[in-house]
């Protein structure tokens, strides 16, 4: 693996606001302050020892404004890009005699202020968009007309995802709000049964451990109020549609306020099943890989049974997170890498790129090696992975306030927010345990003198005793970019050592 900050001019030194790959051709997409949409072919190096290469392609140049989101339909053939002002262009991919080209194919008027994100359905068939005028909207791209308009949220809405299955939508607003809409049909309409989402979950508070035995549990926000320092709230599905991941989340442990990220399964939407690991500042994206890889079985401290490893990119505002559904700690860290606020993550199709977007005008491409992330999981397809979570969606859900499992000679007893997942606690855990982020203050060293801090054990508080588990993420030292003339932050950003923990 190798990657670093690609040091070229993105977008004429203006903020890199969203990106995106081709599922098809690999090529990347970049959205900026410049109004411009920049198509670039990334291609590695020969020798093995330098950075990915980024070479201009073409530019599409119809925004009159700055380009928050864009996302290629999973087919290919569309591009829909979302621009302050509340406009949305969908375009269309030609093939002409040098190659291709993308046109204006329609243009989504209703939004009346800027679109911050959209997501495609996986047919490709429709379009889901979020905006500041607090509502989102789900249009017919074959038609470009509004199919439906959710308005529920107080404030602006910064993130959208649609399930990869088709039967919900979430959004996640600076309101405090994660809601959660689930496709009612109404009727038939030419053969075809009419979608209509209706909220079934909302997601606002939740009740955290008190370390008082003798005061009640209190209820605390989830997320991060409208203070949060980006207009972007990234979230997103699994590819199998078993679990969506929430950024943005905030918890608090006495008096110390810990940022996160929480995962909610599909079997109950209505609360959190995992919060993960304490990041140093607050949670912007999240990023799925598209290809699912066979179980290495070298871990058995993760909280999922799955068949599969589901590997996700999790964006803090200076930092990068790669998860996968097999281990607690992250297997990549990669610290200090711009010198402004992250705005986007993509994977490329065949999960050998993975790249970041940050207002410091700069783009960050990250390179595997063949087979680095694992082997690919020989699944029958899709269809099979929809069958089966649709089954999960036909049960009962099973709700247990706590869940007992034996811990080699002694049991451990974990409390549970659902059984979402399959959560096994760590091993040789006493009962009761309760489980906290070890802060690792005074630990910040500038990314550029210091060697890279690799966490090689976390501590956790057991009642009156302690427990040490092995977590070995790869943490990675890269260079970060030049200082820009425009839009640069005045210091350097620092690298804190983060500590990975199992979850409450």
């Amino acid at each position: 693996m190798r990657g670093g900050t690609v040091q070229i001019n993105w977008h004429d030194q203006q903020p890199v606001l969203t990106l995106d790959f081709h599922p098809v051709s690999g090529r990347l997409a970049t959205g900026g302050s410049d109004h411009d949409v920049k198509i670039w072919v990334i291609a590695s190096d020969d020798s093995g020892k330098k950075l990915p290469t980024a070479t201009y392609h073409s530019s599409l140049s119809s925004h009159s404004s700055a380009v928050n989101v864009l996302r290629f339909s999973p087919s290919g053939e569309n591009l829909a890009s979302g621009a302050d002002g509340g406009g949305i262009i969908l375009w269309k991919l030609h093939s002409t005699d040098d190659g291709e080209s993308w046109k204006v194919h329609k243009s989504f008027l209703f939004h009346h202020k800027d679109v911050l994100d959209l997501q495609w359905s996986q047919n490709g068939a429709f379009l889901v968009s979020a905006s500041v005028d607090n509502s989102c909207i789900v249009w017919d791209a074959n038609k470009g007309a509004v199919q439906q308009k959710l308005d529920g949220h107080l404030h602006y809405v910064q993130g959208v995802a649609w399930d990869p299955l088709g039967q919900y939508i979430a959004s996640l607003s600076s309101d405090r709000t994660c809601r959660i809409y689930g496709n009612k049909p109404q009727g038939k309409s030419k053969n075809t049964e009419k979608m209509n989402f209706v909220c079934q979950h909302t997601l606002v508070k939740a009740e955290q451990q008190n370390y008082d035995e003798s005061k009640p549990p209190a209820k605390a926000h989830l997320f991060h109020d409208e203070t949060l320092p980006s207009f972007f709230r990234r979230l997103s599905w699994s590819p199998d549609g078993s679990f969506l991941v929430l950024p943005a989340g905030l918890c608090k442990y006495s008096s110390e306020v810990i940022n996160t990220a929480y995962i909610v399964s599909r079997r109950d939407l209505s609360r959190p099943a995992i919060q993960l690991p304490g990041a140093s500042k607050a949670i912007v994206a999240v990023r799925f890989c598209p290809i699912l890889f066979r179980l290495r079985g070298s871990q058995s401290d993760g909280f999922f049974k799955l068949p599969y490893r589901v590997i996700f990119a999790v964006a803090t505002l200076d930092s990068l997170y790669v998860y996968d559904t097999e281990s607690v700690a992250p297997i990549l860290i990669h610290a200090g890498l711009h010198y402004a606020a992250i705005t986007d993550i993509a994977w490329s199709s065949d999960a050998k790129y993975l790249a970041v977007s940050s207002r410091d005008c700069f783009c960050t491409i990250i390179e595997f090696e063949n087979e680095e992330l694992g082997q690919l999981h020989n699944d029958s397809g899709t269809k099979e992975l929809a069958e089966r979570n649709t089954a999960c969606e036909n049960t009962k859900p099973l709700k247990v306030d706590s869940v007992e499992v034996d811990a080699g000679a002694s049991k451990a007893k974990i409390e549970a927010s659902s059984t979402a997942v399959e959560v096994t606690p760590p091993p040789a855990l006493a009962k009761n345990s309760i489980l906290r982020t070890k802060e690792a203050g005074g630990r910040n060293a500038t990314c550029e003198n210091d060697n890279p801090i690799v966490v090689d054990s976390m501590e956790v508080d057991v009642g009156a005793n302690k427990a040490k588990m092995e977590a070995t993420p790869v943490v990675v030292q890269t260079t970060p970019p030049p200082v820009s003339t425009k839009n640069s932050a005045s210091s350097k950003p620092t690298k804190k050592r983060i500590t990975p923990i199992p979850i409450n």
